[in-house]
């Protein structure tokens, strides 16, 4: 019995090891990959393969970033453009989870409300940006309302959809024990579709980061998207392409706080 339980023990220290290797090869070459094409890039360009007054190359970008950020420019922009982006996203998931719990809740109102929700899904939401800066004005409110409209409908009609597809077996269940509606909610519905809350959250970071940076191109006068159209009009790519890198790296760290989330909400229902 002992010498099972030590080579339980070893069997599991190795798989945990081999784990733990998986994960670094993997981090590895993701950085990898990153530094290799930056370093073609910087090469192509010094050797005149590309043009750097169109694709400009590594070393400017890096001369632009500490320009601004030595100016006050760089941390400002950002700040901007993800204090935008983290409010459309936060309104956008909770309003929409809250009206997917509603049209669960009601079929009736949900088959009244299917229609005009396939329609505001299938709408080109970027075109309703100039309606919106008339309506709204030209401040980060427009800009906020961009991003929540492009979010919002997605948020509920996948939501929605993953609420009527729960177990009627788990809800009869708790039906015969005497659960009310809120129960069946809150002990079945919600806790069996936190995969699916989750999977909508992840979306919804690249939709408000799309509705915010267009909502920029057309109105603001400060973000990362601003830098982009400046920096376009006046033909300095460089700084068009370290902005898009920055916006790239936000996009990013952004989304990997969805992914720590996730690990914590799965583990969380799965212990209840």
């Amino acid at each position: 019995m002992y010498m099972y339980k030590e080579n339980m023990s070893l069997q599991r220290k190795n798989y945990l090891s081999k784990r733990r290797k998986n994960k670094t090869l993997i981090t590895v070459c993701r950085i990898g990959i990153v530094l290799v094409l930056f370093a073609a890039w910087e090469i192509a360009a010094d050797i005149g393969a590309i043009d750097t007054f169109i694709t400009s190359k590594p070393s400017r970008m890096v001369q632009t970033a500490i320009s601004l950020f030595k100016t006050g420019d760089l941390l400002r922009h950002i700040g901007v453009t993800c204090l935008e982006t983290v409010v459309g996203f936060l309104i956008g998931t909770v309003t929409g989870t809250l009206t997917a719990i509603l049209l669960w809740s009601s079929k009736t109102l949900a088959s009244i409300l299917e229609p005009y929700l396939i329609v505001l899904n299938s709408l080109p939401k970027i075109a309703l940006g100039p309606i919106f800066i008339i309506w709204i004005g030209s401040g980060k409110t427009a800009i906020i309302v961009m991003a929540l409209t492009i979010s919002l409908i997605v948020t509920v009609l996948e939501v929605y959809t993953a609420f009527s597809c729960v177990s009627e077996e788990k809800i009869k269940l708790i039906r015969c024990f005497g659960g009310s509606k809120l129960d069946v909610l809150l002990k079945v519905v919600l806790p069996s579709n936190v995969p699916a809350i989750v999977n909508a959250l992840k979306v919804n970071v690249g939709l408000s980061w799309v509705g915010v940076i267009v909502g920029e191109f057309l109105v603001s006068k400060e973000g990362l998207g601003y830098l982009i159209v400046y920096g376009s009009q006046v033909f300095q790519l460089d700084l068009v392409m370290t902005s898009t890198l920055i916006l790239a790296m936000c996009a990013t760290a952004m989304y990997q706080c969805v992914a720590i989330a996730e690990k914590r909400l799965i583990k969380q229902s799965n212990y209840l």
